[in-house]
This record gives structure tokens, C-alpha cells and sequence, in this order.
């Protein structure tokens, strides 16, 4: 058993080595004005017995510039112990090396429902301590050259997120944003990267409060990301219109009847799973999702268009638009009258103005 107490030498300010609290003569916290605060209480590997990784873990010569959040998808237990949270370390590092055939966790760090944090994959602690490098993680794909990922103890699909482990959710990301100047923005949950529920519903619509709360400990003003939806057996509408649409545009063979229904989805499975970006692997448990599409699905699936293109993209480009409010003919055609609109489009979104519907405009016409 490691208490709080003993992990109290890691509680250090890496500027000046004053306390985060400490007040400097313009009355702004010491922390916020050097852009590095005190850093929480993590147990590290060898606190909770990690095993030894299968090969060795990799560091990165650059600094992480995102986080994505997880939830391990396993029984949202009552057990708040520390005990427990380091048993849940092992049980989570033993279904990722034994199952995965990963060489570690695959997340940096985990969140109990007690609020304990641990850290995940080996040296992810002391690199953050220095905050010069990157731990190359597996949880989220082709993000994890560039990103740190924090898994929640739990499943938030329709469970509320225990207080405990909010607070230090919020105390560790905030202190990843100091030390490694990540945009509070740049906080992202599993979900919008793969085709996953991951971090659960509940957790995910807390994702702007959660940015909200790092940007007001680190004094930044945060600008809350434009993200790709996720679509479900079911979801129905001008974004599973658009799909399908792109989808026929690539030569598939489905409806455009805006209904994310058996068809669709076996389709775009397939372009998901072509693409790398499914996410049924949890940390706790592998779980089954099928019927969702999102993430790099869509970044795989949007073309760039502009004046001249016709055929089902445009169409799609149109059924955003219109179901949005903006008159333009549903004609297949992209036309001077459609160059205009976009424009209009992407001035009223602060998008660079083109004309061009691109990847930054898809995503916006999605939102």
C-alpha cells in the first residue's frame, strides 16, 4: 500500500521550487505566470507493482500536443480504495500485454473512481516530470505519437462521474497543460478520433466543462475544438444523409434515406475498419461496438471540392448546407452560386475563406 503521504516528494514546483499556491508580488499564483505548477500525487509502476514491459517503451523527442480521454469500460465500482485503484492498474496492463499483445499499457496514466491517479505505461511519469519528451502510448490510434491518454476507472455511457475522480481528472490534465504548453482546447475524448463511445456519453458532454476548467487553471482562454460526430444504429438525419452520399460517391451501393440503418452501417464498417479506426478495445474488458461510425472514418471519406465538382459530394456539401439554415439549389452542382455560400459559410464559422469546402469546412458543416 503506497499513501498519499509518501508520494508527497513528487509534489514539487518545477519553477523556483515554491508551492503552487505561492503569490508573487503582482498577485497572480507564482504557477500561473512561469507556466509550470505543482505536480499531483501519482503512484508510480513500481508503486503498484507493475510488470516489466515485453520490450522497451518509447520516448519521443517532442512534446505531446493533445489528450485524449478513455474510460476503461469496466464496472463502476464502490471500491474507492487505493488498493483497489492499483489492482485495476494490474488487471488493465495484464489484458493489454496478454490479450493485446501490446508491450505495456497502453494508456500513460489511469484514473481511479476514488480519485488516485497511476501512472499507466513505464516512464510516463518521470518524462512528464521533465516535460520535454513524449511516452509513445497505444490507446488511440495514429494519436499516439502526438497525445497523452488518461484512462477513467468506469463506464460513463448513462453513469454520472463521481466527484473524486473529476477533481483529479481536472488537477491532472491541468498540470499536463503546464508542463507541456498544450492548449487546454486540445482535449479531446476517444471518440473523436475512432468509432467508439469511448469515454461514454456522460463523460464526453463534460469534455467543455473539463477544457473550461484546465483553461481557467491555467489561465488560457479556451477555444473549444470543432470535432467529427459520431453516428449510431439509429442516428438519422442531414449528417447520415451526407454519409451516405460520400459513401455512393466512392461507389457503394446504399440507400440516401438519412437512416444509419443495417446497410450503411455494414459499409462503412468496412471503410472504418480499412481506415484503422474502430476502437472496441477498452482498457478493463474488449467490448463490442458495432453500429457506430466516426473519427478518422470521416477523415478518410471527405474529399476537397470546389467550383466546377458535381455528383454526389456536392450533394452531400448541399444537404449540410441546407439542413443549416443557407439556400443554395439541390442540384449535384458546384456552381458560382455555391463558391458564394460556402464562402458565407466559412466566414460565419472563423474558417479560412476559400470557397473550397476542405477538411476544417466538413467538419464544421458536420458539427
Amino acid at each position: 500500500m503506497v499513501l498519499r503521504g509518501v508520494q508527497v516528494a513528487r509534489r514539487v514546483l518545477l519553477a523556483g521550487g515554491l508551492a503552487a499556491t505561492a503569490v508573487g508580488v503582482s498577485g497572480i499564483p507564482v504557477w500561473a505566470s512561469s507556466s509550470r505548477r505543482a505536480a499531483p500525487e501519482i503512484a508510480s509502476t513500481s508503486d503498484w507493482q507493475a510488470r516489466e514491459p515485453s520490450s522497451p517503451v518509447q520516448v519521443l523527442d517532442v512534446k505531446p500536443v493533445k489528450i485524449v480521454v478513455h474510460h476503461t469500460a469496466t464496472p463502476n465500482s464502490e471500491d474507492t480504495s487505493q488498493e483497489h485503484a492499483m489492482e485495476l492498474a494490474r488487471q488493465i496492463q495484464d489484458f493489454h500485454m496478454d490479450s493485446n499483445g501490446w508491450l505495456d499499457t497502453g494508456q500513460n496514466f489511469t484514473n481511479s473512481r476514488g480519485g488516485w491517479l497511476l501512472e499507466g505505461r513505464h516512464k510516463s511519469l518521470s518524462v512528464l516530470t521533465a516535460g520535454e519528451q513524449h511516452v509513445l502510448g497505444a490507446h488511440a490510434g495514429e494519436q499516439n505519437s502526438e497525445s497523452l491518454g488518461i484512462e477513467n476507472e468506469g463506464t460513463y455511457i448513462d453513469a454520472e462521474v463521481p466527484d473524486a475522480l473529476w477533481d483529479s481528472l481536472v488537477e491532472l490534465c491541468a498540470y499536463m497543460v503546464a508542463q507541456y504548453g498544450i492548449e487546454p482546447g486540445e482535449i479531446y475524448g476517444h471518440r473523436d478520433f475512432m468509432a467508439t463511445e469511448c469515454p461514454g456519453e456522460v463523460l464526453y458532454a463534460r469534455l467543455p466543462e473539463l477544457r473550461e476548467a484546465v483553461g481557467a487553471a491555467a489561465g488560457k482562454v479556451v477555444a473549444q475544438p470543432v470535432v467529427w460526430p459520431l453516428l449510431r444504429s439509429g442516428s438519422a438525419g442531414p449528417r447520415v444523409s451526407a454519409l451516405q452520399l460520400l459513401l455512393r460517391a466512392r461507389g457503394e451501393s446504399v440507400p440516401v434515406d438519412g437512416v444509419f440503418g443495417g446497410r450503411t452501417q455494414e459499409v462503412a464498417a468496412r471503410l472504418a475498419g480499412e481506415l484503422g479506426a474502430t476502437g472496441a478495445e477498452c482498457s478493463g474488458t474488449r467490448v463490442a461496438e458495432p453500429g457506430l461510425f466516426g473519427g478518422r472514418g470521416w477523415d478518410g471519406l471527405v474529399p476537397v471540392v470546389g467550383g466546377g465538382a458535381s455528383g454526389d459530394v456536392v450533394r452531400a456539401v448541399q444537404t449540410l448546407l441546407i439542413s443549416g439554415g443557407w439556400y443554395v439549389p439541390a442540384d449535384a452542382r458546384f456552381s458560382d452560386r455555391m463558391v458564394s455560400v460556402v464562402r458565407e459559410f466559412q466566414a460565419a464559422g472563423g474558417l479560412a475563406v476559400t470557397g473550397v469546402v476542405d477538411r476544417a469546412t466538413w467538419q464544421r458543416l458536420l458539427a
